[in-house]
């Protein structure tokens, strides 16, 4: 089997929707290549180990590298990609150079090269992500080890917004909390609330590959007892009430449906989001305090916010 590697000089903000772009379009795999991973100092990201070659890396911006099945429809394929990205700037979503180029690989180049990237990777106080394939010992009796097997199809737990969202569960959740997680992906968030002590988990996604992904790794975990994972967009008919609901996701999507996490909130609830990018940060804080949330708190890693806030009770004033 011949395949190609789509390569997509673009910017931070554009990662999610591209890959997303990618996924859909039927791409098996995706990589990403930021230069700050050569750089940053990483004062959070205790134990990450990186085997990098800085000439591999754009000095600007990202790479996003895609590999498709080279066949008669690839042409047709590649088109629809580039439209597909092109479309994003209708959201404002800001893509850079946006170039794209395509180059032959080989089959084995590309299904095992990408997890010389993925190593075991402490992004909290008490939350360590490993890969399946490395083995790893906890370093203290507290430590809580979440498993995960992406299979290229989503990230590894270690983005920025994924940390601040496992972050900030870390800090708020509580013990028999029930947890609604919009846009589950690989169901990491959902497999941290359970391990931080909520009680049950209800995990939405509009993709069935990350509806699989979420309840994968949630076996793999041991724990898929305590998270119920179906295939919907975003909380349309969503009828429940959950304690917190955290979302990782982009913030054109988050600001449409904060009225939805209100109803599916208990009285003082929490809405935890992340994925918004710095510059769109005060578009959703505007969309959570016009729907009648507080602001409880706001952390930022490198380009990107995460915000946590509360649904306040009549009682409470609102």
């Amino acid at each position: 089997m011949k395949w190609s590697e789509l390569c997509i000089h673009t910017t931070n903000e554009a990662i999610e929707p591209i890959s997303n772009i990618l996924h859909e379009t039927g791409a098996s795999g995706v990589v990403i290549e930021d230069p700050l991973d050569l750089v940053q100092e990483r004062d959070t990201f205790f134990g990450e180990v990186y085997e990098l070659n800085p000439e591999e890396y754009p000095e600007e911006g990202v790479y996003i590298k895609a590999y498709l099945k080279v066949n008669s429809f690839l042409g047709e394929t590649v088109n629809e990609i580039k439209q597909a990205i092109n479309n994003l700037m209708l959201y404002d979503i800001d893509l850079g150079r946006n170039q794209i180029t395509l180059s032959e690989v080989h089959e084995e180049e590309w299904a095992t090269a990408w997890k010389k990237y993925y190593k075991p990777v402490k992004i909290s106080k008490k939350i360590t992500i490993t890969p399946t394939w490395e083995d790893y010992t906890p370093v203290s009796s507290d430590e809580l080890i979440i498993e995960l097997d992406p299979g290229m199809a989503f990230g590894t737990g270690t983005h920025p917004t994924t940390v601040l969202s496992i972050q900030a569960l870390e800090q708020y959740l509580k013990e028999n909390d029930t947890v609604i997680d919009v846009g589950c992906g690989s169901g990491v968030l959902s497999i941290a609330s359970v391990l931080l002590g909520a009680e049950q988990v209800h995990a939405f996604d509009l993709d069935d590959v990350a509806v699989k992904s979420t309840k994968i790794n949630s076996k793999l975990n041991k724990i898929n007892q305590q998270i119920a994972v179906k295939q919907n967009n975003l909380l349309n008919q969503v009828d429940m009430k959950a304690d917190v609901i955290v979302s990782n996701i982009l913030a054109e999507i988050i600001v449409r449906f904060v009225k939805d996490a209100w109803n599916n909130l208990k009285s003082d609830g929490l809405f935890i989001t992340s994925g918004i990018i710095r510059a769109k940060k005060q578009m959703v804080i505007d969309e959570l305090e016009k729907n009648g949330f507080q602001i409880l708190e706001m952390n930022e890693m490198e380009d990107w916010v995460a915000i946590i806030a509360k649904k306040i009770s009549q009682e409470s004033g609102a």
